[in-house]
């Protein structure tokens, strides 16, 4: 096949520029923070969170092509204390040298697989400006990255690629590519292949070259849903480099848990269990799940998930799973109401539109005789004066009288 003995595709086609960037305009756009940050070349420590396949890596590495910096990598999955203070002293050099452009860049993937005493021995480097800091995560770092790290660095969230974010990447690739411009390709229909990608850039040039690789040269590279799903589903690990199929059993396993069905729920957590995830990570989202989407209709549930995640931390692995199985069950068979989440979610979108709307002067505090004076407190109805501990009075600003944010459900 053509593209045999060639780097992957998604190597091929990496950017080395802002300009050739797809996706995150809310990063790189024009007039974005990081754009702005590059363009001044005053780069500060941040940690880039999203899932896989966004551009998190490609991103660290046009910043630092384009300050023109040292620029260092580290894998949190390979590399232990030795090897971060070893780097840290190349950085501690560099940036003494009289030649230096800038702080040298230190970028570690997977930060969040940091232990506590890794993640230690960055903080006197981060703090006294020898390396700036760039990390990426696919976890919530106010979870796995310490505070002291956490608070010495900017955390900027990175969304999976819009659609039309891939079709840029799609025709970019078929139009660029060494190996794909060289061939026949017919695209037919894209349904399939955005589908599968899910939103990362990665895995769709990885199907791509999946089909390109599995298409002899002399016939026409066919793109359609029939031929992606197919292709697919005998060569599955083919579009799955780097575990992204982490991302596809947890959907799955939230989804079962939410729809009810306990069998699902169970098998989905046998794959996580199998596989090795994190016990942690499923933790984790039992406990959202738990405030998410079963709220207010059992809220044993978010005090049973919570304990969940502490007992895990007390008894370890493999008895550990016996708990997550317990919390799985009673999750996925007990009732569920959203109503919660729907209403703060309501609440941030008036926030957002309104802005931020004055304080009645009767709800403020008054401590001062200047602010008696001007009115705060005053006409204030203390609800424990009133029978039933309860009196009618006006909470909400004056430009929100009757709004509703909160629904219950029937039940």
């Amino acid at each position: 096949m053509s593209g045999t003995g060639k780097a992957p595709l998604a190597e091929r086609l990496r950017p080395a520029t802002l300009d050739d960037y797809i996706g995150q305009r809310h990063l790189v756009g024009e007039g974005a923070v990081l754009r702005r940050m590059i363009e001044s070349g005053k780069i500060g420590s941040f940690i880039l969170w999203g899932p896989p396949g966004v551009g998190k890596t490609t991103l660290a590495r046009i910043i630092a092509r384009q300050t023109e910096v040292p620029f260092h990598t580290l894998s949190a999955v390979t590399s232990g204390v030795k090897d971060v203070r070893e780097v840290l002293d190349r950085c501690k050099s560099e940036s003494r040298s009289l030649f230096s452009k800038g702080r040298p860049i230190l970028f570690i993937d997977e930060i969040h697989r940091f232990n506590k005493s890794q993640q230690d021995s960055l903080l006197g480097a981060v703090e006294d400006g020898t390396v700036t800091l760039i990390g990426a995560t696919t976890e919530n770092p106010s979870f796995e990255v310490i505070r002291p790290l956490l608070s010495r660095s900017q955390v900027y969230v990175l969304k999976p690629l819009e659609r039309s974010d891939l079709e840029t990447l799609l025709e970019r690739a078929l139009k660029n590519d060494e190996v794909l411009a060289g061939r026949d390709v017919r695209l037919e229909q894209t349904d399939a292949l955005f589908r599968y990608a899910g939103g990362d850039a990665r895995k769709l040039l990885n199907i791509l070259d999946l089909l390109e690789q599995s298409t002899p040269e002399t016939e026409p590279l066919i793109i359609n849903d029939a031929i992606v799903t197919d292709r697919l589903q005998e060569n599955p690990a083919a579009y799955d480099r780097g575990g992204e199929m982490h991302y596809d059993i947890i959907s799955a396993f939230i989804k079962s848990v939410r729809g009810s069905d306990p069998q699902a729920a169970l098998y989905w957590l046998a794959r996580m269990v199998a596989g090795g995830e994190d016990p942690k990570f499923i933790a984790r989202r039992l406990v959202i799940l738990a405030a998410e989407d079963i709220g207010l209709a059992n809220p044993n549930a978010l005090l049973l998930a919570n304990t969940t995640f502490d007992a895990l931390a007390k008894i370890g692995w493999p008895e550990g799973r016996i708990i997550l199985a317990e919390c799985t069950v009673y999750l996925a068979t007990s009732a569920k109401s959203n109503s919660a989440y729907l209403g703060i979610d309501a609440a941030l979108a008036e926030v957002k539109r309104s802005g931020n709307l004055p304080v009645p002067l009767h709800l403020r505090n008054a401590p001062t005789s200047l602010m008696k004076d001007l009115g705060y407190h005053d006409g204030y109805l203390y609800p424990h004066d009133y029978p039933g501990h309860y009196v009618q009075q006006q909470y909400l600003p004056d430009a929100l009288q009757g709004a509703t944010f909160w629904t219950p459900d029937k039940r």
